[in-house]
């Protein structure tokens, strides 16, 4: 069911930005009389599908695509025979350069505004839930092990990163800060300023959603919530809302505290002090061979909840969506560095990972405006076969008033499908070694 519950909803994003996509192109041609003979979200062999005017819309059985054959135009399909005839005056190589262009432009201008109408939409529903840099100041992190190999500590604040104070703690494992050259961490421990350095490549660190839970977290105080029946802590007398102060004379103000003293002491009896309503006790508790006494935990610490209006909205999630794109080109230049690690590129299956096994209508428009950047970001690139390469060839035409020859064309879009084979392949192989090393 799980992996049901994720490619459905891979599949819905992937088909709702791919047919934004391609309508973006089909609508701009019409705009300037191109005839537009097919629309097709999916590749073939079609499933089902219709004919309205001069252009059949059609579903394929591929779901990882889409296209829009143009009359007139070098693509996927290498119509040759096509191309030999006489232009006509509908097709797309008898239209001006700079229609052409906006043509090719269309998909990645509707992915764009797709991205920034659903990150608009959730800031403005949503807001901003975060815990703020004053409060991991007064609190202190927990460092985990990806934390803990860079030299953090538990109970270490943070001041700022790259010697600019940051708004909230999800900014210390943003791919800004990750990704910055000669990067570092300014901590306060134990009265001293510490400099704590960001390591070449550390983002490779971070392959997964499960590894940004291993890096840091706020502490918390805490209260004791609900307590399993016949657990150490239910025999020991404890109760909902009881406060641990103290295991074994260990003073405990934090819940990573108490983890770490339970730990200790697996297979154990601890003398737990507790502040209940203002009076102190003392009970007395065996820890299991797991280090745990059975009992949830509340947080007493809440995180700030932060809300926009329609304006602010606009601007904030503008902000976000046009910060994913430089995240991405930052990312991809380093690729080429070898800071960044190409076994981060993932395929269809990292991607229906992402979205995750619970169907969720938030995180999935979140994933899906983060996809809708990512895949204008990485159409414009100037490989042929992508909408990138045919803006360049087209930039090239109206720089040089001379355009390229069909013959070369159609090269050029037989050595980037190429290119795009080789990438998806490689991308899928890194989909399914990640499940073999993971």
């Amino acid at each position: 069911m799980d992996t049901l519950i994720m490619a459905a909803q891979l599949l819905l994003g992937l088909s709702i930005l791919v047919g934004l996509h391609e309508l973006g192109h089909l609508l701009t041609a019409k705009m300037f009389g191109m005839r537009v003979e097919k629309f097709s979200i999916g590749f073939p062999p079609k499933i089902a599908g219709f004919k309205w005017g001069e252009t059949e819309y059609s579903i394929g059985a591929i779901p990882l695509g889409g296209f829009v054959k143009i009359s007139g135009m070098v693509d996927e399909s290498m119509d040759t025979e096509q191309m030999s005839a006489e232009p006509q005056p509908w097709e797309f190589r008898s239209k001006p350069a700079w229609q052409r262009l906006i043509v090719m432009l269309g998909g990645i201008i509707v992915n764009v505004i797709t991205g920034i109408v659903i990150f608009v939409v959730l800031v403005y529903q949503k807001g901003e839930t975060y815990y703020s840099r004053d409060q991991v100041i007064e609190h202190g992190i927990v460092a985990y092990d990806i934390g803990s190999m860079i030299g953090f500590k538990d109970g270490d604040k943070v001041l700022d990163i790259n010697g600019t104070p940051y708004r909230s703690i999800n900014d210390l494992s943003s791919g800004e800060a990750l990704l910055s050259s000669e990067g570092f961490y300014t901590v306060e421990r134990d009265g001293e300023i510490v400099r704590i350095d960001i390591p070449r490549g550390f983002i490779n660190s971070f392959s997964n959603e499960e590894s940004m839970m291993r890096f840091i977290s706020i502490r918390s105080p805490f209260e004791i919530g609900e307590i399993m029946p016949n657990s150490p802590a239910s025999n020991a007398g404890l109760q909902p809302l009881d406060k641990i102060t103290a295991v074994n004379e260990r003073q405990i103000q934090y819940f990573n505290e108490l983890q770490a003293a339970l730990a200790d002491a697996k297979g154990e009896e601890v003398r737990i002090l507790v502040d209940r309503s203002g009076q102190k006790l003392e009970k007395t508790a065996q820890v299991s061979s797991e280090g745990t006494i059975g009992i949830a935990i509340n947080p007493l610490i809440e995180p700030v909840v932060q809300k926009y209006g329609i304006g602010q909205s606009i601007v904030k999630g503008t902000e976000r969506a046009f910060g994913v794109v430089i995240i991405n080109a930052k990312a991809l230049g380093k690729m080429f560095t070898g800071e960044v690690s190409a076994k981060n590129v993932s395929g269809p299956i990292g991607m229906a990972k992402i979205y995750g096994s619970r169907w969720d209508w938030v995180k999935f428009w979140s994933i899906t405006g983060l996809i809708s950047m990512i895949l204008a970001f990485m159409n414009l690139l100037p490989i042929p076969a992508l909408d990138g390469g045919h803006v360049m060839f087209l930039l090239y035409e109206m720089v040089s008033g001379q355009a390229p020859s069909d013959r070369f064309l159609e090269n050029a879009q037989k050595v980037g499908m190429v290119v795009l084979l080789a990438l998806m392949v490689f991308a899928i192989g890194n989909d399914i070694l990640k499940i073999f090393t993971t």
